[in-house]
């Protein structure tokens, strides 16, 4: 039916809104449209119509996006279940306007007219991963596209920290030789590290003598080769993570045995067949 088609409607909603008229809407000819947003959450809402009316809308959230050249820095103190936000502004506009929450579902706004880049944030629980962000405006009501708001800064924020609740997942031992085997896993999930992940614990057990041997690797590491083993020995390995707050649960890798030689040749098997 595109045929048929006089043009689009565009509606833009920023989350979350304060404003309590409906969101922007666009006319369109064309099927695309740029749009000069802010690191803000939005909703775009897309319709087609003609002489008969107008089509159901199809719903696009515009993706998050990780910040790069933002021009200010965000200082987050914790209060208890309050949190004080202090950022140096760069020039000063009518207003900034402060997001922060748990995710999109779960934004709150504010809008701070002062010219001092200090606000006090409220009710933040704790072992939750808060994203705060700042955004600059002239235009201190609803969001404008003739002059859009600019994201001045974005951090992250915990009221209070805690242990990981899990450690890592499907932990795995390959490449075994007998002096060496490389151990690999998943990294803790977001939403199960209570807390920001500062690295991972990684010990091995000889299990004949008990002998244990830990080392300690940052946040961003998957695997590890471990070395110096001894030959025809079983081994077992644990890795937990841990933030400030203190470590995790171990997680518990399958024994792996070294072999007694580091290089199995294969075996030539003669069948004689004898003729009657």
């Amino acid at each position: 039916q595109s045929k048929n088609i006089l043009g689009y409607f565009v509606n833009v909603e920023r989350i979350p809104n304060n404003c309590s008229d409906s969101p922007n809407r666009i006319f369109l000819k064309d099927r695309k449209i740029l749009l000069n947003l802010s690191m803000a959450y939005y909703e775009i809402n897309i319709s087609a119509y003609n002489e008969a009316g107008e089509s159901p809308q199809a719903i696009y959230f515009v993706p998050e996006f990780s910040p790069t050249d933002l021009p200010g820095q965000i200082h987050v103190k914790g209060q208890g279940t309050n949190a004080v936000v202090t950022w140096t502004p760069e020039y000063n506009p009518k207003c900034f306007v402060v997001d922060w929450g748990t995710g999109k579902e779960h934004m709150q706004m504010k809008i701070v007219t002062a010219t001092t880049g200090n606000f006090t944030l409220e009710n933040f629980q704790p072992y939750k991963l808060y994203k705060i962000m700042i955004h600059a405006s002239d235009v201190c009501q609803c969001e404008s596209f003739v002059r859009p708001e600019k994201t001045f800064g974005v951090t992250h924020f915990y009221s209070v920290e805690g242990v990981p609740k899990t450690g890592p997942t499907n932990v795995t031992v390959l490449n075994i030789t007998k002096h060496s085997a490389l151990v690999k896993w998943n990294k803790i999930a977001a939403e199960d590290c209570l807390g920001f992940l500062q690295g991972y614990r990684i010990s091995y057990t000889d299990l004949s003598r008990k002998n244990t041997l830990a080392i300690t690797l940052n946040s961003s590491t998957t695997s590890y080769h471990l070395t110096g083993l001894k030959e025809k020995t079983i081994y077992r390995v644990q890795i937990s993570g841990f933030t400030n707050a203190g470590e995790g649960p171990l997680t518990f890798s399958q024994p792996f045995s070294t072999p007694k030689y580091g290089i199995v040749e294969p075996q030539c098997i003669c069948i004689a067949q004898h003729k009657s």
